[in-house]
């Protein structure tokens, strides 16, 4: 029985993509630190590989467990999330074409959208990705791309995928799992055509290594594969393979690193919720949160992000400023616990568009620390208020 036959989850991320080698029989993947490949033959490649730039053993292993996670045919890693992104829709768009995407979408997939791809001629609705009518009525003769983040960055909505796939017509369905996981949610079982992350955040989990992948099933977009890697040789957006090595070992553990994530969440909001302070938590696990009934249908559980909207904007910034334990600082996913003001921080560049987020909102990334001490130091960030 091979690694990749495994079904259950905390396997797949231990053993799919990899089986201990032949020479040495190295447990983990070797970091293959190679430019160039020798070959047996005048284009004859020994093993498939000649060039990093178009493939490296090291990236491939990521790749394979990446995409059984997924339950994906295949999965192409690229250098940063932002790469991905920026791949799939080159592959997916030409001038003329038009995209449909969640008004609270990340920041940075917005913007080069915005701010690259309307210049190449693509056109963009930007509709509330929690409302399956808005979407369905976005879609025109022309839609090829329909763009969905759930949970999303950072309000933490959450979109109906299953209902959404049920109104794509002939767009394809992209779904950005960077904040679930593939731990926590699996979008092509529920009608996905493409799904990608930033490996950056849950799946490295370690704040050490910026990284994307996309995955994709053969079945639902003719040559996507074959696209998605041509781009990837042509343009070089390769992951090194020490990147991949960092992000291949961070992924064995993300089932107990999401389960804890999880648990310290939960304590996290409902502490918040108790607050004088906060107007409102947004978090999918809370019976208030308006999506919450969707998000226990197509999520194992509710994740480790959540975010507060204070009474005022100064109450934000001051938190901010206020907690020890939680750093202030960008990204999310790690196992240590991070706060930010949007506003002024990931999502400055969206200010004064249709997604521009609100000045009283704090994102907080919660991790993997004792939940006692999470919930002390925002009661002492609180006091400072």
């Amino acid at each position: 029985m091979t690694a990749q036959s495994h079904n259950g989850v905390s396997t797949q991320a231990i053993h799919a993509g990899y089986e201990p080698d032949g020479l040495y029989g190295s447990i983990n993947t070797p970091i293959y630190a190679s430019t160039t490949f020798a070959q047996d033959g005048l284009a004859t490649l020994r093993g498939g590989y000649e060039y990093t730039r178009v493939g490296n053993p090291t990236i491939t292993a990521l790749e394979k467990t990446l995409a059984a996670l997924e339950g994906a045919d295949f999965g192409v890693a690229f250098a940063s999330g932002m790469a991905a992104v920026d791949t799939v829709l080159r592959v997916l768009l030409k001038p003329g074409d038009h995209i449909v995407i969640g008004n609270d979408a990340y920041g940075g997939t917005y913007r080069l959208i915005q701010q690259v791809f309307t210049l190449w001629g693509v056109e963009n609705t930007v509709v509330d990705i929690t409302d399956v009518d808005a979407v369905a009525a976005a879609v025109q003769d022309n839609t090829k791309v329909i763009w969905v983040e759930s949970p999303t960055n950072p309000l933490l909505s959450i979109a109906d995928i299953a209902a959404i796939s049920h109104v794509k017509q002939h767009a394809a369905l992209v779904v950005d799992n960077t904040f679930a996981s593939p731990y926590l949610q699996k979008p092509f079982e529920l009608g996905a055509d493409v799904v990608l992350h930033s490996t950056t955040k849950y799946v490295g989990g370690h704040s050490d290594v910026v990284g994307g992948v996309v995955c994709g099933k053969d079945s639902l977009i003719d040559g996507f594969e074959d696209q998605l890697r041509f781009f990837f040789g042509w343009v070089g957006s390769i992951p090194s393979p020490f990147d991949t090595y960092l992000t291949a070992r961070g992924l064995k553990t993300l089932p107990v690193r999401m389960e804890r994530h999880c648990d310290n969440a939960e304590a996290v909001a409902e502490f918040l919720g108790q607050q004088d302070e906060v107007a409102k938590v947004l978090y999918p696990g809370l019976e208030s949160h308006p999506g919450h009934e969707v998000a226990k249908r197509q999520m194992r559980r509710f994740g480790g992000m959540v975010s507060v909207l204070f009474r005022t904007e100064e109450q934000a910034k001051q938190f901010c400023l206020s907690t020890k334990l939680f750093c202030l600082a960008e990204s999310l996913g790690g196992v240590e616990s991070l706060v930010e003001h949007p506003a002024t921080m990931t999502h400055v560049s969206v200010t004064g568009s249709a997604l521009e987020v609100p000045p009283e909102l704090v994102r907080i990334s919660v991790g993997i620390e004792d939940a006692d001490d999470l919930i002390a130091d925002l009661r002492q960030a609180f006091a400072a208020i």
